[in-house]
């Protein structure tokens, strides 16, 4: 479960900053006594879908404070954006998270798309494929930090000499690496490489069509296609009617408008037909829709999960029978 954090205008309103985190902090381990199996942050820093004055908590700080006030849950991010931070880097806070939660870490990563962020912070938005091409190197570097005792690299993005990464990871071989995105040239045929998991979203014929596609690629790369996880990413609203699913998104996207200071464009039919929104039983069509094509790992984004009848809604009628189906 993806947990709000700030990033689409869905913490609990407070004048402390304070109180926001440890909102953030009372929904992860709600959702651990509930039973999910892991939370998830996104690594943003500006606001969607238009940035404002508004808090957003920085993905890794925050996932490492995490680590240590949860027992049990896994920890992963939706997505990590390479560009962000050099992957020699990533590769040490990475393992330090996963030595902090005691393996329970996931590293979700991708190529980064967000230009208002890399403007904003001064990063470089190169075209997409030289974003794809440093998010290759990015996780064979991170991978060498992980699993050897120093690591030499010398890509055409990333050079490194002797670099050490001490202590390595609880998790062996080392922690899965989740890559998200969906281009059919090149990202995909980087999941086909180095993906442990895959995940994307979309509407189900588009989510079917891009697992064909990947399957083509690892055909072409001599990869196992079921060795690779598929995770399915939806935002989600659900409610024990669909009428109070459908409010409750309304009241949404008018608390976000009223934020960025005008209106969202937003076209309802179009964004049901790409996320799970209604009761129960629809989402759970949904969502069942999306394992028959071949998910079994779902990263499900719920911006009202702060409210803990809502969240155990979802778990007792939607996940438990979902995990049978």
């Amino acid at each position: 479960m993806i947990i709000p954090q700030g990033w689409k205008f869905d913490l609990p309103d407070s004048k402390e900053s304070h109180g926001l985190y440890k909102s953030i902090e009372r929904t992860a381990r709600n959702a651990e006594e509930i039973g999910f199996d892991s939370v998830a942050l996104f690594d943003h820093f500006h606001t969607v879908p238009s940035p404002a004055h508004y808090p957003v908590f920085e993905c890794w700080t925050t996932l490492a404070a995490l680590a240590a006030s949860t027992d049990q849950i896994g920890l992963s991010e939706c997505v990590t954006c390479n560009s962000y931070r050099n992957p020699a880097y990533l590769a040490k806070i990475t393992s330090i998270v996963d030595v902090i939660s005691d393996g329970r870490l996931e590293l979700g990563i991708g190529a980064g798309w967000y230009e208002h962020e890399y403007d904003g912070y001064g990063y470089d938005f190169e075209k997409p494929s030289v974003r794809i091409g440093m998010l290759e190197e990015a996780v064979q570097i991170i991978k060498s930090m992980w699993t050897q005792g120093s690591t030499h690299f010398n890509g055409e993005y990333y050079k490194l000499d002797g670099a050490l990464n001490y202590p390595k990871p609880v998790q062996e071989p080392h922690p899965p690496i989740m890559i998200g995105g969906g281009g059919e040239q090149l990202t995909l045929r980087v999941v086909a490489k180095h993906a442990d998991i895959w995940n994307g979203g979309w509407d189900l014929d588009t989510y079917e069509h891009k697992l064909e596609v990947l399957q083509g690629h690892c055909e072409a790369v001599d990869r196992d296609y079921e060795d690779i996880t598929k995770s399915y990413i939806s935002d989600l609203f659900v409610a024990p009617t669909r009428e109070k699913a459908v409010k409750l998104l309304k009241d949404w996207k008018d608390r976000q408008s009223a934020l960025i200071g005008e209106p969202v464009d937003f076209d309802m039919e179009e964004y049901r037909e790409r996320n799970a929104v209604g009761d129960p039983e629809e989402v759970l069509d949904r969502l069942t829709g999306a394992k028959e094509l071949g998910a079994t790992h779902f990263l499900l984004d719920m911006p009202n999960a702060a409210d803990r009848e809502l969240m155990e809604l979802l778990y007792d009628e939607v996940v438990e029978p979902l995990r049978s189906a």
